[in-house]
């Protein structure tokens, strides 16, 4: 596993490097992603967003991107399913002639874990919240590939910070099945220049606070923008720590 604390301010010349850079971003609401979005919509990216969030605050921040953001495009079609997830993979790979980076965001809620009664409810949310990850990220790097560009996917794995081994039970299950599929996907594309990370729940009902962790969605943007550019082009195949932040 890769620790790093990333400097939350951008210098010039990722500024540069990332202006009109092509930006997929999937399971944005507006808990979640909107540091992201704004982050590369800031830098004069092309943006390709996916919500099914339709609430007048996502409607806004859609709104306030596209007056920085070189261009943009929003989906809103439902993507639950591993089916629904490689079908707009294929068309998004292609909105602007292909894609420099890609980050999925999925989450599990509280009221989600609450409603787990035995061990194969939970596997089958494991699977359901995981499976759309799983295919955007093997046909988005397919795409990559065929095209002969290098890119970044960062798949986002968003949880409330355990308060019970119960909790946490369920926060180990998705860490340690996505850092499974991040490791065979970051090792099947490697050859092909195109990096494949993770942000990961912490496995554990201890305090947020400890150890190094990103604890908040700006230091998530922070992170993609550095995985995006030059400087993150050696880091593949790494799960990050994120604390509770989904709620």
């Amino acid at each position: 596993m890769y620790m790093s604390r990333v400097d939350a301010s951008v210098e010039s010349g990722v500024k540069s490097e990332l202006a009109h850079a092509r930006i997929l971003i999937t399971g944005l609401k507006s808990a979640a992603g909107v540091d992201i979005a704004r982050a590369f919509a800031d830098l004069n990216a092309r943006l390709v967003i996916h919500t099914n969030d339709l609430s007048p605050e996502l409607i806004e921040l859609v709104a306030v991107l596209s007056q920085t953001a070189s261009e943009i495009r929003l989906h809103t079609q439902d993507l639950a399913s591993a089916n629904a997830a490689a079908t707009f993979a294929r068309s998004s790979a292609q909105a602007f002639g292909g894609l420099d980076a890609a980050i999925n965001i999925a989450a599990i809620s509280r009221g989600e874990m609450a409603a787990i009664r035995n061990d194969t409810d939970l596997e089958a949310l494991i699977v359901a919240k995981l499976s759309p990850l799983a295919e955007l990220t093997r046909i988005i790097a397919n795409r990559m590939c065929v095209v002969l560009s290098e890119g970044l996917i960062l798949n986002i794995f968003k949880m409330p910070h355990p308060r019970n081994s119960r909790e946490a039970a369920v926060a180990a299950l998705a860490r340690t099945a996505l850092a499974s599929m991040t490791s065979k996907e970051a090792q099947a594309w490697a050859g092909h220049g195109i990096r494949i990370n993770a942000v990961a729940p912490r496995a554990s009902a201890e305090s947020a606070e400890t150890g190094t962790s990103l604890t908040n969605d700006p230091e998530i943007a922070a992170l993609a923008l550095h995985l995006a550019s030059r400087k993150g082009r050696a880091l593949s195949g790494h799960i990050f720590d994120a604390g509770g932040m989904a709620s």
